[in-house]
C-alpha cells in the first residue's frame, strides 16, 4: 500500500469565522470546473467534502479518541467517530443550497473553516 495519488481540491470555501456556525457561507468553484456544476440549484442539497487544512501532523496521528471529546465515554478509533483527528483529514458535510452564481455556490451548514480546500460535491440523497 506504499500507492501514493494526489487530490486537486476543486474549490475553496469562503467564510466569517465570526458569524454563527450555521451561517451563510460561500463555496467558490474553480472557473473551469463551472460546467461540472449544472443541475446543482437553490433549495438542493449537496455533500460537500473538504480538507480539514488547519489540522497539524501531530493531529493527524490521532488514532484513538473520546467520542465528542466527552472522557466519560470509552475511546474509540477514529475511523468510529465523525472527529476531525484522522490520517487523511477530510471534511463531510451536507448543506442546503440557498444560491449559484457563476462558479460560486452561497450554502448553508457548512462546518469547515475558511480557507478549507474543497475535494469534491455530490448531491446529497
Amino acid at each position: 500500500m506504499e500507492d501514493e495519488f494526489r487530490v486537486t481540491p476543486i474549490g475553496v470555501v469562503h467564510r466569517d469565522e465570526t458569524a454563527a456556525s450555521d451561517a451563510e457561507c460561500m463555496i467558490e468553484i474553480r472557473p473551469e470546473l463551472q460546467l461540472a456544476m449544472l443541475g446543482i440549484e437553490a433549495g438542493r442539497r449537496l455533500q460537500v467534502l473538504y480538507w480539514m487544512h488547519r489540522l497539524g501532523d501531530d493531529d493527524r496521528r490521532i488514532l484513538q479518541c473520546h467520542p465528542r471529546g466527552d472522557r466519560s465515554r470509552p475511546k474509540r478509533g477514529v475511523f468510529a467517530l465523525r472527529s476531525p483527528m484522522r490520517p487523511n483529514p477530510i471534511g463531510s458535510t451536507v448543506v442546503e443550497v440557498k444560491a449559484v452564481r457563476g462558479n460560486e455556490l452561497l450554502v448553508t451548514g457548512l462546518d469547515a473553516l475558511d480557507g478549507s480546500p474543497v475535494v469534491d460535491l455530490k448531491i446529497a440523497t
